[in-house]
């Protein structure tokens, strides 16, 4: 029941209409036990946004595309690893001061380990983009060789550069080799579902293949994986583990991640 006494949550992106994360988290409050609500904040102006959060007591919210690196200069402090990372999804209010955190590494890197042991293992990260930097991160925590990979040349070379390792065009992909493929794009994302970030002919069998895509969970590029013998990896693994992580912060209470699966693939099944 909300009253006087009702913490607001929330997530601010644009779009975001489309966020899976009310789901997460609404369901996730409830099962803990705490008067929390969350709520959807489609937004235009970032600053008005963030004045808002400090003016109305917001006291969590979850930040999504195209804001997670905007965000930084409008806080009061980022945590490590989001500093590094230079992106940041996941903000705190203690008493109108905002901390910025990111969750999307260690949700990255929960749903690989528990497949892979990443450990000196050759990866092609396709993106460049704000998930692919939080991915490219954790990956280098475990000592990979990391390929970027990203159409634009411009930004995934200056990804590369950041994480210290190498760019390649998708074009070249088939040549290399890797242990573990992750598409960090929203290529396959609905309504497009049948595109593929790679041609079928570059994934091997024995390879680990990880899809950040979760609307549809088995997406054309895991579809094919799995058709020529690879490992496969879908979006809800790290969807799942980020939001968890995200409920620690904010709450000190780790949720349990089968009862967020669960409440994720009833929503994709509505949808």
């Amino acid at each position: 029941m909300i009253d006087g006494e009702t913490q607001l949550y929330g997530i601010i992106g644009n779009p975001v209409r489309h966020s899976l994360s009310p789901v997460i988290h609404s369901n996730a409050f409830k099962r803990m036990g705490l008067n929390a609500v969350y709520l959807a904040f489609e937004v235009k102006d970032l600053k008005e946004a963030i004045d808002g959060m400090r003016g109305l007591g917001i006291r969590g919210v979850s930040v999504t595309m195209p804001f997670k690196n905007r965000i930084i200069p409008f806080l009061d402090k980022v945590e490590d690893p989001a500093g590094k990372i230079k992106a940041v999804n996941t903000l705190l209010n203690e008493g109108g001061k905002l901390i910025g955190y990111n969750t999307d590494w260690r949700g990255a890197l929960e749903a690989l380990e528990e497949m892979v042991n990443l450990k000196g293992k050759r990866v092609v990260l396709l993106g460049a983009g704000g998930a692919a930097r939080a991915i490219g991160f954790a990956l280098r925590t475990r000592d990979c060789g990391v390929i970027v990979s990203n159409r634009t040349i411009h930004k995934g070379a200056g990804l590369a550069n950041e994480l210290m390792c190498v760019h390649q065009p998708p074009s070249s992909i088939e040549s290399l080799k890797a242990d573990v493929i992750i598409n960090a794009t929203a290529a396959g994302m609905h309504p497009y579902d049948e595109e593929n970030p790679l041609p079928k002919k570059a994934l091997k069998q024995g390879m680990t293949v990880m899809d950040i895509v979760y609307w549809p969970l088995r997406t054309k590029l895991l579809r094919e994986a799995e058709e020529r013998g690879c490992r496969t990896i879908d979006g809800l693994e790290m969807l799942a583990r980020q939001g968890a992580a995200q409920l620690e912060i904010w709450t000190g209470k780790r949720p349990g991640l089968l009862e967020i699966k669960n409440d994720v693939r009833r929503a994709l099944h509505r949808k």
